[in-house]
């Protein structure tokens, strides 16, 4: 029951998480009419350095809120693999923390190894005569007056005649927001992470507080809520709560340093699993010098903490397309990087 609880737990925080980071570029997007979006647009060099830059970041939230761009058109199917590549998850923390310098080195060449295996994918999906970028999920802007982001002078004649859109998405985000605070959900401690939840949560509030219905209902009910909502919880719990029975019922074996391409193979595998737990058995065996760097490497780059789930839910054949792309270029990284002694 305590592993159902523990996945439920985290599902709720990330699909919150997913949901929020809708609700702003929704927002953004509609009131600069699309301007910001379009500049992102096409695979520019634009796309490449915001998709490493984010993936850099430790955590996943940069990662999620890439994927929530890639679902909706903005950017390409290549940025979003270089996203993929250059992230460490929440890893990145631990590593922060065991092996700082080899961190630092590590996310340089994830993210000159991501930039280049990115701007490679969109070329070649290019000659296939394939669209890098989705087309059939991209955000609407539309042009009526009803679209106006903050209604000066409507606000509370909005609540006196409060639509049901509008409470259940003020009381869910506030009950959101409120868990931030008392560390029901997120981050035990006031660090970043919890920031930013706290700081986008309160400005989603804002949002949902002050829209016009139109807004309120055609672009976070219908497009946000009730098309994304669902999915993206069912499959991040199913993932979560899968990895949690394997992680305590399965035993992995124990290798050691006479077998290092067994050991990359298998951190190469287990980073194919949507999860941040078993790169922490690989950044500690390197930390206690068990496994050289080249096995860090392959995981680093073929895992990306809990940032696929929210595209497993969105596109299965996406994820696997990801996921193929990654454990190649993770593979290779690593058997490059052990044939020079490293």
């Amino acid at each position: 029951m305590s592993l159902v609880i523990d996945a439920a737990g985290h599902a709720v925080m990330i699909t919150a998480f997913v949901l929020i980071m809708m609700l702003l570029i929704e927002y953004v997007n509609v009131l600069t009419r699309g301007l910001w979006t379009r500049g992102l647009r096409g695979g520019g060099w634009q796309q490449f350095l915001l998709a490493v830059v984010l993936g850099a970041v430790p955590g996943c939230l940069g990662v999620f809120a890439l994927v929530t761009l890639f679902e909706h058109g903005i950017i390409s199917f290549g940025a979003l693999s270089a996203t993929m590549i250059a992230t460490s998850g929440d890893e990145a923390f631990v590593m922060l923390a065991l092996v700082p310098r080899t961190f630092l080195v590590l996310t340089g060449v994830l993210m000159v190894t991501a930039t280049l295996v990115g701007v490679s994918v969109d070329w070649y999906l290019r000659t296939l005569g394939r669209q890098a970028v989705p087309s059939d999920d991209v955000y609407e802007v539309h042009h009526q007056e009803a679209c106006r982001c903050y209604p000066r002078g409507h606000i509370l004649e909005q609540w006196r005649h409060c639509t049901l859109a509008r409470v259940a998405l003020a009381v869910a985000v506030g009950l959101f927001l409120a868990a931030l605070f008392t560390g029901g959900v997120g981050p035990s401690e006031w660090n970043w992470v919890r920031i930013t939840l706290v700081v986008t949560s309160a400005v989603s509030l804002f949002i949902v507080c002050t829209v016009p219905d139109h807004f309120l209902e055609e672009h976070l009910w219908e497009q946000v809520l009730k098309r994304h909502v669902p999915r993206v919880f069912t499959w991040t719990f199913g993932a979560l709560l899968v990895t949690a029975v394997a992680d305590r019922y399965l035993v992995l074996a124990e290798f050691t340093r006479g077998n290092p391409l067994i050991v990359l193979a298998v951190a190469g595998l287990a980073g194919v699993i949507p999860e941040s737990g078993p790169h922490l058995l690989f950044v500690t065996l390197y930390a206690r010098g068990a496994i050289p760097f080249s096995v860090l490497l392959a995981s680093s780059a073929v895992q990306d903490g809990h940032g696929m789930l929210p595209l497993l839910a969105y596109s299965r054949r996406d994820f696997v397309t990801v996921k193929a792309v990654n454990l190649a270029v993770g593979l290779a990284a690593g058997l490059l990087a052990l044939s020079v002694g490293v």
